[in-house]
């Protein structure tokens, strides 16, 4: 007995809804789920790169410094007095 034989009896006794659930849906899974960590991995390998990039570190300090004003708000000036 050859393995393509046993293999070709095994498919056709094997119901299709067993096959489906048991086999496919868990790989497709798996391969999911491989796909969203290597994303959130590239994400979080941009994020270092540019945190280690020292032409960088200054531009990002200060742009955490300095925020977008809301319209209608007058700026706080500490140099006046009441």
């Amino acid at each position: 007995m050859s393995v393509s034989y046993l293999l070709s009896v095994f498919v056709k006794e094997l119901p299709g809804c067993i096959l489906f659930a048991g086999i496919f849906m868990p790989m497709v899974l798996l391969l999911l789920l491989i796909a969203y960590f290597r994303i959130k991995l590239l994400e979080v390998n941009e994020e270092l790169a540019m945190a280690q990039d020292p032409g960088k570190v200054l531009l990002n300090y200060y742009g955490q410094q300095q925020k977008p004003r809301r319209s209608g708000q007058k700026e706080k000036n500490s140099r006046t007095f009441k």
